[in-house]
Formats: C-alpha cells, sequence, structure tokens
C-alpha cells in the first residue's frame, strides 16, 4: 500500500493553538491557520481505524478547487495551497451550524423516511417518495456541529429561538446555500453528475460572513451519475453514486453503524485500495482531469517543509 498520513504533530514558529478534527489538523497560527488534510476516514461520526491512500489530497485539490470558483460568490477562508494536502488561510469564527442541503431523498433522510418520519428539521417532506427520488425543490436541513459524537438535526426556527445564530445572519447563511447549491448542481451536470445534497459550513472573519472548512468534496457531498439515472429509478434499482455514502453501505452491510457495543468490521487492503480508487474516480469526474499521486519518500516531512516555506 501507498504510504498516507494518519495524523500529524506538527510545531510551527508563532503558533498559538492545534485542533485535531475526524479528518483535518488545523494549525491556528495569530489570525492565519494551515488545514491538513489527512488520510483519515470517518463514517457514523466515527474515525475508522486505517487510513485511505490518496483521500487527503483528493480531498484537499477538490476543495481548493471548489473554493476558487465560488469566491467571487461568497467569500471564503482560503488565501493559498502550500502543498497538495494542505490549505493555508484566514482564521474564521465559525458558526456552530452546519448548513445541509438536499436536492434528493437519500443518505439520511432517507433513513429517517423510511422509517416513518414525515418531518425533517422542521420541513415537512411528501408521501409517496422513494429512495433518491428529487424534491420537488432543494431543502434546507441544518445540523448542530458536536464537539465529540454525532451532529444532531436542528429546524431553522429551533436555530434562530435559541439565538444559536441570529434571525439576520441565518437569513444571510441560507441564501449562500442555496445560490452555492445551484452553482455546484450546474457545474456537476456538466461532468454527468446529479448534485444530491451536500453541507456548508460558514464563519466571520473581521465581521464579514465567509465561507469555511471544505466544499463540494465525497466527503461533505453525495453525487449520482446523470446516465441512468431515470432507467435505475424507474427500475428500483441503487444510483451509481461517487460519494462516501459506499463506505457507509459497507459498514451497514457488515453491522456497524457506530452504535455502541457494535464492532468495526476488518478493513482488508483490498477494501482500503477500492475506497482510493473511487475517491480518485471522483477527482477526476469532478475537476475533469487525470489525478497525479503525489509521492514522495516522506510525506510529513514535505508538509512540513511546505508549510514553513510560507512562513
Amino acid at each position: 500500500m501507498s504510504q498516507t498520513i494518519s495524523e500529524t504533530n506538527f510545531q510551527f514558529p508563532g503558533q498559538t493553538d492545534f485542533y485535531r478534527g475526524k479528518v483535518r489538523d488545523v494549525y491556528y497560527l495569530s489570525n492565519q491557520l494551515f488545514m491538513v488534510t489527512t488520510d483519515r476516514i470517518s463514517a457514523f461520526d466515527i474515525i475508522l481505524p486505517k487510513p485511505i491512500p490518496y483521500k487527503g489530497q483528493v480531498l484537499n485539490q477538490i476543495a481548493f478547487e471548489f473554493l476558487t470558483a465560488t469566491a467571487d460568490l461568497v467569500p471564503n477562508w482560503v488565501v493559498n495551497a502550500p502543498d497538495p494536502n494542505v490549505m493555508a488561510g484566514f482564521c474564521c469564527r465559525p458558526y456552530p451550524v452546519e448548513m445541509v442541503i438536499r436536492g434528493y431523498l437519500a443518505g439520511h433522510a432517507w433513513r429517517e423516511y423510511q422509517a416513518g418520519k414525515r418531518t425533517l428539521c422542521g420541513i415537512p417532506l411528501p408521501e409517496g417518495l422513494r429512495e433518491n427520488d428529487p424534491f420537488p425543490e432543494p431543502i434546507i436541513t441544518p445540523a448542530t456541529k458536536a464537539q465529540e459524537g454525532h451532529d444532531e438535526d436542528i429546524s431553522r426556527e429551533e436555530i434562530i429561538r435559541q439565538n444559536i445564530v441570529s434571525k439576520e445572519e441565518y437569513e444571510q447563511l441560507e441564501m449562500y446555500t442555496r445560490q452555492l447549491f445551484d452553482l455546484g448542481s450546474r457545474y456537476a451536470q456538466d461532468r454527468g453528475l446529479i448534485l444530491v445534497d451536500t453541507k456548508y459550513e460558514f464563519g466571520t472573519f473581521e465581521g464579514e460572513i465567509h465561507l469555511i472548512d471544505e466544499v463540494h468534496t465525497p466527503d461533505s457531498s453525495r453525487y449520482f451519475y446523470t446516465d441512468r439515472y431515470e432507467e435505475r429509478q424507474e427500475k428500483g434499482e441503487p444510483q451509481k453514486q461517487l460519494s462516501k455514502e459506499f463506505v457507509r453501505q459497507w459498514l451497514i452491510s457488515e453491522g456497524f453503524q457506530g452504535k455502541e457495543g457494535q464492532k468495526i468490521p476488518e478493513m482488508t487492503n483490498e477494501v482500503i485500495g477500492g475506497i482510493s480508487d473511487r475517491y480518485i474516480e471522483l477527482y477526476e469526474k469532478l475537476v475533469d482531469r487525470k489525478f497525479v499521486r503525489n509521492e514522495t519518500g516522506d510525506i510529513l516531512q514535505r508538509i512540513e517543509k511546505n508549510i514553513m516555506n510560507t512562513l
């Protein structure tokens, strides 16, 4: 197997703080930060035991591509990408909610629907929908950001009532979310894909709302292939998709959904290689160019050197 990054433990001059998320290691220096995208993979809010080759590079480069492409639509946190696994930018103050937007009944929304629920985050859902059917129009289903464990669904009304985000700011977040989803959907359509659902995170920098974290990557988004979508729906067949959902489905088939007492199934080299191939496939389909595997003798040394060169 290729060399992977499970974690980083750098110490940079002027470093003020460090945060390790499910996938990213973040280094804070005064009012700027360096976000290192590792090869860790999570599902059901659990970090799986083995990293995936090239996953960090794929996620980082797709995110940088889309943050650059959407900069005219909404300001974002990124200044540059000094390494294939790193983005550097402003240190924003994040809002404690994720803006999830769904154009189709899939993933978590489908599991809730299948369980009999007809309201999601305060939004009524029509009767008679099948898995992967489109909604009459995209719906925004926010989630509170948990430091540990599962994020929780929450309604627009509850966010405003609890003053988690002010009404004025939340309306701005909704507007940005719909505009970004519309742009992402058109971008995907041009590449033979359907943007099914995704999430956006926002923060503030110098009093202005900025788009933060990643955008339209396979970790934050779900894509179907346009080809044969209608045919598959008519026949009740699973949609061919490019997203992390295939990892969740593999875990479910092995009896794991992140619940207490469940054991994470063994991740064989074959399973890991298959996941890596799917991430690279999505990169090439979305970015519309060949993925270049960045092979070095020591990935951590390369990352540290490239960050140091920007200080």
